[in-house]
């Protein structure tokens, strides 16, 4: 199971074999957002705050399109048996 801080690995798409830690999980969407991974231009409204202009974030990705990556857990295929 996917879950926040976790490490995974983009299995398609413009980010393929790329790997980043999950941020923020939409469970009834079954979306996920990974660091530095689906980039995306953002146009900001300048306000009394906040400046303006274009900036870059990341975006929400499928969690079909996500593969766990963790090095304490062995897949029992490669795993040798004596």
């Amino acid at each position: 199971m996917i879950k926040k801080g976790l490490k995974v690995k983009v299995l398609t798409g413009k980010d393929k074999k790329k790997e980043g830690e999950v941020i923020e999980i939409d469970r009834q969407a079954n979306r996920a957002k990974v660091k530095e991974i689906n980039m995306v231009k953002k146009h900001i409204k300048t306000t009394k705050e906040k400046k303006g202009g274009i900036v870059s974030k990341e975006s929400f990705i499928n969690l079909s399109n996500l593969k766990l990556v963790d090095g304490k857990t062995k897949d029992k295929k490669t795993e040798a048996k004596k």
